[in-house]
């Protein structure tokens, strides 16, 4: 896999989600006998929503609409989080679907119509917005919107068969084409997209929105939910399948078939949203109270070849794209490895954050994965976004056809033979209680698992192989933990010049890789 690097200092234009963490507010438990309206019924199949695409990317595009901008402005997020969905007005709150669907409401931050859909038999019909779903203030400004309306978004909750369905959710779809779902451990956390539309270029990201959903039910726990979506921004539309389990965590089977209406420099497929602030591995000094706060700690690779690559994230000072080039990959994912609580300390669970791995269902070709880190100073950014850009040119006119599996799980789906990174710390170079050389720095790259149990006898000969795109490595050797099970690889790195350095590093035992490979990029700081 060819790895580049590329770097710059232009401010790059995106709209986050606002709050990272942010807190699905749960159902109101007020009683209500509200049912849901519904529009006349009417054909539907996945095949004329991609039909619907490729007609609306012959045309202009029309933004979503947006009721009564300045009310719905004034629904800010404390505003918004006391309008509550009714659980007794939920899709499939009744009948033979097990999880019922719940709507969000209009606010400051998701300001966009959405039209909802149930489809049943063949059959499509619109769910209808009333406020009377909803229970919230009497003096609530949202009093103000017309019946027309319409939804922000909606989220599953869990089975019908569990006593805690009106308050426990699952999936959530919400804002442009961004969606996420809990994972093993019960908690949620980064994000998924639809699709990125020039993610890091020095002209503004587009951010595509789905205009529409269409929710069919499962009957039984081995049947899938079905959603179906439109997606409609200014260079591209697209029809989107997904097909939605609660398994241990969450696995979504995607067919995404997309059509553009103009040239795009960097379109970006089965991308991955996350926050990264800062770890054990760079902390500046007096930042925050916390050992750690990231939703991920680093992208995952299993290449085209079989190499397993790990890349712990970085909090850059500006936005930088990293591409790793690949033909035929397996997959990818952003991973929140460190599950110690003690290495958080905060109770908003970042330690049973998910890990999202996006795997292809069929051979992607050739491209690269795309790595995007921006600067953040707070928790509430999403400052991380990963995915598979083709390596043929986006042009006007051009069509594609993707399929995937999202698996929302607490670790990979599938895990490596090869013992696993586990901690990356960076610090002065040279040896304690000498004269510490000016411009050197260690690094310390802790292994686990069961691959390395052959080193604890005396018939593998093992050692560190490490390179750097540039400076000089030198002292490089490795070392059990004492009171653990884990090893680390120890060098320091002499840079040349400030720019950064791209640094390779695995365990190597009787000639084969006894670890996965870890990567990073080492950005040296200014020198006095």
């Amino acid at each position: 896999m060819k790895h580049i690097t590329l770097t710059s200092t232009l401010p790059l234009a995106r709209v986050l989600l606002v709050l990272n963490a942010l807190i699905l507010f749960p159902l109101s438990v007020t009683a209500s006998t509200e049912t849901l309206k519904f529009g006349p019924g009417r054909p539907f199949s996945f095949d004329q929503l991609i039909e619907k695409a490729k007609e609306m990317a012959k045309k202009s595009y029309t933004a979503p609409p947006k009721p009564l901008p300045t009310i719905v402005q004034q629904i800010d997020y404390e505003a918004w989080g006391n309008i509550r969905y009714r659980p007794e007005s939920a899709l499939f709150a009744k009948g033979p679907e097990l999880y019922p669907a719940t709507f969000f409401h209009l606010g400051q931050f998701f300001q966009k119509s959405v039209k909802m859909h149930v489809v049943e038999t063949g059959q499509a019909r619109e769910i209808l917005y009333s406020s009377d779903y909803f229970s919230m203030p009497k003096d609530s400004i949202a009093h103000k919107l017309p019946e027309s309306s319409g939804f922000a978004g909606f989220r599953l909750q869990e089975s019908r068969h569990r006593e805690d369905w009106r308050t426990q959710d699952w999936v959530a779809y919400l804002g442009a084409s961004y969606f996420r779902a809990i994972g093993a451990l019960n908690q949620y956390g980064l994000s998924a997209r639809g699709v990125t539309v020039d993610s890091a270029e020095p002209t503004p990201e587009e951010f595509p929105d789905f205009t529409e959903f269409f929710i069919e039910g499962a009957k039984q726990d081995a049947d899938p939910v079905h959603v179906y979506a439109l997606l409609n921004g200014p260079s591209l539309t697209g029809a989107y399948h997904f097909a939605i389990r609660r398994t241990e965590g969450v696995v979504q089977d995607i067919d995404a078939a997309l059509f553009l209406r103009k040239d795009i420099a960097k379109l970006g497929l089965a991308p991955l949203t996350s926050m990264y602030w800062f770890s054990e591995t760079e902390k500046r000094r007096l930042e925050d109270w916390r050992p750690e706060v990231h939703d991920s700690d680093g992208l995952a690779i299993w290449t085209g070849t079989g190499e397993r690559l790990w890349r712990p994230l970085v909090n850059q000072p500006f936005a930088v794209a990293s591409s790793f080039v690949d033909s035929g990959i397996k997959g990818f994912g952003l991973l929140q490895r460190d599950r110690v609580f003690e290495n958080y300390l905060d109770g908003v669970n970042y330690e049973r954050r998910p890990s999202l791995w996006a795997e292809p269902l069929e051979d992607w070709g050739k491209g690269s994965v795309q790595l995007v880190e921006l600067p953040t100073d707070d928790e509430i950014h999403d400052n991380i976004v990963v995915f598979w850009r083709p390596a043929e040119p986006a042009k006007a006119g051009a069509a594609y056809r993707l399929k995937y599996r999202l698996h929302w799980l607490g670790d990979e789906p599938y895990p490596a033979k090869v013992a696993r990174c586990v901690a990356t710390r960076i610090g002065r170079g040279g040896q304690p209680g000498k004269p510490r050389p000016k411009g050197v720095f260690k690094f310390n790259v802790e292994f686990a698992g069961p691959a390395l149990d052959p080193l604890w006898g005396d018939t593998v000969k093992a050692e560190p192989v490490v390179t750097a795109s540039h400076g000089t490595i030198s002292g490089a050797f490795m070392e059990p933990i004492p009171g653990t099970r884990r090893w680390r690889a120890i060098f320091d790195l002499t840079p040349q010049g400030n720019e950064p350095v791209e640094l390779r590093l695995y365990i190597r035992g009787n000639g084969d890789a006894m670890t996965e490979t870890w990567l990073y990029q080492f950005r040296p700081p200014t020198l006095n």
